[in-house]
Formats: C-alpha cells, structure tokens, sequence
C-alpha cells in the first residue's frame, strides 16, 4: 500500500478517536506543528516569514493509530496564514500528525 492510503487509513479511523477541542497557541502540541511546519515551509521558499495558526478553527484530537508501524497519537487541523515577506496571505487547510514523544511526523497543507 501507498503512504496515501495509510494516511487515509489513519485519517478515517479518527472517527473512532477521542473528542475534538479547540486548542490555544500554547498547547504543546500546536507549538511543535507550528514550529516545524514553518522551518518545512522557509525550505522551500525564502519569501516565508512566518506562519500563523487561526486559533479559533484549531481542532486537536487525541488518536491511537498508526501509518504502517508509526504510532500517531495526536492528530491537529485548522488553518493557517502563511506569510511571505511579512504580509500574510489567504487562509490554507493544514494538517498535523504527531507520534510518540511529542515528535512530528507530517505537516500538509493545502489551499481553500
């Protein structure tokens, strides 16, 4: 099987996964998304500057899944504004998944 059907795999069995909250800039786990996505992202373009995670739309559930043999215990969506030379841009769709430890295992995002 391909890694997107895995994700997809994954992505389904949060239906089964404990409760959705909003979460603040603060919660752990929103920090270290936010962090590598932005280093992700400045690698594929010098123009970005910064990364903002729209608090209010912020969904972090808690999951006991795995992708092949990766366990992912927290899964993050929301969106994001991605700034580019300091202007920031229209709202992108983003996911997170995160293992054990705290570890960041993917950060994607898309257009609206």
């Amino acid at each position: 099987m391909t890694f997107n059907r895995y994700l997809m795999l994954a992505m389904s069995s949060l239906l089964f996964a404990g409760p959705v909250s909003a979460q603040t800039s603060e919660d752990p786990a929103v920090t270290a998304c936010k962090s590598t996505a932005l280093v992700a992202l400045q690698g594929q373009s010098s123009e970005i500057t910064g990364l903002v995670f729209d608090a209010e739309s912020l969904a972090v559930s808690a999951a006991d899944t795995k992708v092949e043999d990766v366990a992912v215990k927290t899964v993050i969506l929301g969106e994001a504004y991605i700034e580019r030379k300091g202007v920031a841009g229209k709202a992108d769709r983003f996911v997170c998944l995160i293992g054990e430890k705290g570890k960041v295992l993917l950060t994607f995002f898309t257009a609206k």
